[in-house]
């Protein structure tokens, strides 16, 4: 348990620094979301299916948050009838237009009522400043979107699931610990922001407690926030000569056209990392069982020994499920990899 812990560690500190490596040196905050609403602009990285029905949403989270949603459903959807539901969140620092629109997009087909969302602060979502990081509030979004879809006439209230992408993975899986309403939690290419912090040595605490502390103070003097540096606003033709690893991973996805998009740029504020040092998403993780969880991995997915942490830590109601040939960011968009008929089944079978 303790070399997966490490693992673990230096996977997750490599994989939150590759946001900042394969990034430009622009450090402003990002449009609000009343500022992209007015400027909403039709741009996903994928067509919608035959037969599917997107509809934007609003609603909010118990902080007062407005979030923006797509709702996705068969065109042929009765709405006499009762239908199973998903919440699906994005990659940590993603939008609703990228991977929760991919799935969603597929699922709706094969039976779901399907809503993709923007995290607080986030894309079209509501929230000042812009690009704050919260776990707490990041988990509350995903409790938020049972609160709406539960609205929904045709959706049975007794049948709703989450699915978490990359950092949404947590906060799903965080949300499920004590919201017994998400009734099954199915996570791809999973990453647990807050697990960097549990394997902090106490020096290494300390010297990010202080670089937190003073960015506080220059916060403070300066009047708003500071930005870790973000993707392009520009789609970049290839990836930049001598970028490698997990770096030129990300970038092949967030940089390029495959997924680039102009409110996905993980810029969040500096000062977001003390919020993951005090609060670890998945202490409970194995209270959710007997409610059953079901994690993806890539099979030459770096992250994937992130999985097979929590795996470890899950409870009893626990699948894992490795996706052969595919790396990370493959199962944020590659619809000949992400496995939608497990992902069908398991949350046919339970929820």
């Amino acid at each position: 348990m303790d070399a997966v812990k490490k693992s673990v560690t230096v996977l997750l500190t490599f994989t939150m620094a590759a946001f900042c490596t394969a990034c430009t040196s622009k450090t402003n905050p990002p449009a609000s979301g009343t500022a992209a609403q007015n400027e909403r602009e039709d741009y996903y990285i994928f067509d919608l299916n035959e037969g599917i029905t997107r509809t934007a949403v609003a609603y909010t989270n118990r902080y007062g948050i407005t979030l923006s949603g797509d709702l996705y459903t068969a065109r042929d959807l009765d709405t006499s009838q009762s239908y199973p539901a998903l919440v699906i969140g994005p990659p940590y620092g993603g939008v609703k237009e990228q991977a929760p629109g991919v799935y969603a997009n597929e699922l709706a087909g094969r039976g779901f009522v399907v809503l993709a969302f923007d995290p607080s602060f986030n894309g079209e979502s509501g929230g000042e400043p812009r690009h704050v990081s919260s776990p707490d509030i990041f988990t509350e979004d995903f409790s938020a979107g049972v609160d709406f879809l539960g609205t929904l006439p045709y959706v049975n209230r007794e049948k709703i699931g989450a699915v978490g992408i990359c950092g949404s993975g947590g906060f799903a899986l965080s949300a499920a610990q004590t919201d017994t309403r998400i009734k099954a939690v199915a996570t791809a290419s999973l990453v647990d922001i807050s697990s960097a912090g549990a394997g902090l040595d106490t020096a290494s605490w300390s010297a990010m407690a202080d670089s937190y502390s003073q960015q506080r103070w220059a916060d403070v003097d300066s009047g708003v926030p500071q930005y870790i540096p973000t993707f392009p606003e520009e789609t970049a033709d290839s990836i930049p000569v001598g970028m490698e690893g997990m770096d030129a991973e990300f970038y092949s996805f967030y940089g390029l056209k495959r997924g680039h998009h102009p409110r996905a740029r993980a810029n969040f504020t500096t000062t977001s990392s003390g919020a993951f040092m005090n609060y670890q998403l998945l202490n409970h993780v194995d209270m959710i069982s007997p409610r059953p969880v079901l994690l993806i991995a890539g099979e030459k997915a770096m992250t994937r020994p992130l999985s097979e942490a929590v795996f470890e830590a899950a409870g009893n109601a626990k699948e894992f499920y490795v996706v052969p040939d595919a790396n990370h960011v493959d199962l944020y968009d590659d619809t000949s990899k992400i496995p939608f008929d497990k992902l069908e089944e398991f949350f046919k079978e339970n929820i």
